[in-house]
């Protein structure tokens, strides 16, 4: 006998499906912010590397957040594939800028989903995702400052540069 309290799903299905394809952008970027990490690890980059670890995984566990959500709403969360990540980067300017195209393409997902909340009048998934919404603002910002610390420091050796890479 099915579960009587999955037989009745507490959330849109087109903003499931959403949510879905959100999983993956955040599986996406855990994947893609790990391979950043090592190409930093390799060159001998340690706190750009740690940064990045950590970035991989936070997306992990955002993925996680949506992923528990749906399946506590009733509906039917989807693990994703992982395919298209890149492993080779110019320099280190190009990963952090990478990097804040990654954030700001999952930032503007999370606006595309808040708005389909509101147009169909999904509450509960729209006061869920507004952490999300927090936590993207947070995101692209430490990422703008790295970029910032980076182009005032121009020329200096990626050493003094990755010294002042934050190590939270």
């Amino acid at each position: 006998m099915e579960n009587i309290a999955r037989q009745k799903i507490s959330m849109n299905l087109e903003v499931m499906d959403m949510l879905n394809q959100q999983i993956a952008k955040e599986q996406h970027s855990s994947s893609v912010y790990l391979a950043m990490a090592s190409w930093c690890d390799q060159k001998g980059l340690p706190r750009s590397a740690s940064f990045f670890y950590k970035q991989s995984l936070e997306e992990r566990e955002h993925m996680m957040k949506i992923f528990k959500f749906i399946n506590d709403c009733g509906g039917a969360a989807y693990s994703p594939d992982v395919t298209k990540i890149p492993h080779e980067y110019a320099s280190l300017t190009e990963v952090f800028e990478l990097a804040l195209q990654q954030e700001i393409s999952v930032t503007q997902s999370i606006y595309k989903i808040v708005a389909k909340c509101r147009k169909v009048n999904d509450f509960g998934v729209e006061n869920f995702l507004q952490w999300f919404v927090e936590e993207q603002m947070e995101e692209e910002q430490s990422i703008r400052d790295i970029l910032d610390m980076i182009e005032l420091m121009g020329d200096a050796p990626l050493k003094l540069i990755d010294e002042r890479i934050p190590n939270e």
